[in-house]
């Protein structure tokens, strides 16, 4: 059986579904290949046996300052106000992250009460480097050594099974600092959740007439058959689409989460919806009560416990130079293919947010509609 279509597009995450929508929607036919059983992508969740909504690949929290971003997804859901924030345990304290006021008082018996004291403790207790190599000189340079002992460098070996100065300054860079006591993780403009989960969004994305979506089918086994096309969009891993060819001594590292779910019958098991653990004493880096977003009622309660390791599903590229390094190969490689585009975080082999993946997809399409609009008006 030939699969043909005007696009064909490979993941029905983010990206996929952006980009099969707006396709769509210019009347040209469009096939989701996916390989997993469903659609959503990380984002996909589901009501659980404790009737709670759940994310199957950990919590997604949308955060933007991008209106157009901000506008588009309200076409495909209703959403409800939601200001994430997150505790850390440190020294069996629970302390807020982003460090703050109150992180600084717990931590260290202080009485820092204005905005004014904390940047006053900040610069006696940092390491100003103004350029930072790597991604220790980054956090030394936002809080001092004490702190990123206490929160960081543990953490970022947990997370990534690098320390800090194995991994860019953009890494550590990320992190912010909160010289008041706000303890909102984010400060976009937008912060929301969508009513019912992120799932019934994408279904209501991909629901066009013109969007076939096949699931449980894996796109490197019915390459051969796929025929036709105008375009095709790749949201996998790079590497995996080239077969490995620059990887045969060094193979570009990921980093994916093994996810321990448990119900406990309680009302509750935290006091938040996350809770990290930056620490030695245990092999997780965070729990996720998934109760607390959206006050959900239930007898019960689901924790997920999140460890994060080298093999499995692959979620984050890890961000250093000898990575980059090989990407680069690829990418050159991306470059020479005709009507071929790699979209993505695994595809640009780099993180990126929920609102970033939305705003990246859509300006490709705009890119490509204003593109083609151009090679008409050359041939009239």
């Amino acid at each position: 059986m030939k699969i043909q279509a005007d696009i064909i597009i490979i993941g029905a995450g983010i990206s996929g579904a952006v980009l099969a929508e707006r396709f769509a929607g210019e009347g040209k036919k469009v096939i989701v290949i996916e390989k997993r059983n469903h659609i959503a992508g990380n984002c996909y969740d589901y009501t659980d046996e404790n009737n709670i909504l759940v994310s199957k690949y950990g919590a997604h929290l949308f955060h933007t300052n991008y209106k157009e971003v901000w506008d588009y997804v309200n076409r495909f859901s209703k959403w409800y106000d939601y200001e994430h924030k997150v505790i850390a345990k440190v020294d069996g304290v629970l302390v807020p992250i982003p460090v703050n006021i109150t992180t600084v008082n717990r931590l260290f018996g202080l009485s820092i009460s204005t905005e004014d004291e904390m940047c006053k403790w900040l610069d006696a207790n940092r390491t100003v480097i103004g350029q930072p190599a790597d991604g220790r000189e980054a956090a030394l340079s936002k809080v001092g050594p004490v702190l990123y002992e206490k929160m960081f460098r543990h953490y970022t070996k947990k997370q990534w099974d690098k320390y800090p100065e194995e991994l860019d300054a953009s890494v550590l860079d990320r992190i912010p600092v909160r010289t008041n006591d706000d303890d909102r993780y984010f400060s976009d403009t937008w912060q929301a959740l969508p009513k019912g989960g992120y799932t019934q969004l994408f279904k209501k994305m991909l629901s066009h007439p013109n969007i076939t979506v096949m699931l449980n089918t894996d796109y490197f086994d019915v390459k051969n058959t796929i025929t036709g096309y105008d375009k095709l969009f790749y949201t996998g891993p790079i590497d995996r689409f080239f077969n490995f060819k620059f990887s045969l001594n060094e193979k570009l590292e990921y980093r994916s989460i093994n996810f321990v779910s448990e119900t406990i019958d309680a009302g509750n098991f935290q006091e938040n919806s996350v809770i990290n653990y930056p620490g030695t004493d245990v092999d997780f880096t965070r729990i996720i009560e998934y109760k607390h977003f959206g006050n959900q009622v239930s007898e019960k309660t689901t924790v997920v416990k999140e460890y994060t390791v080298s093999e499995g599903e692959p979620y984050y590229p890890v961000p250093n130079e000898k990575n980059r390094r090989i990407y680069e190969k690829y990418k050159a490689e991306a470059e020479t293919l005709a009507d071929v585009y790699f979209v993505g975080r695994l595809a640009n082999y780099k993180y990126f947010n929920m609102d970033q993946a939305f705003k990246n997809a859509l300006d490709l399409f705009e890119q490509l509609r204003i593109q083609e609009l151009k090679n008409v008006l050359e041939t009239l």
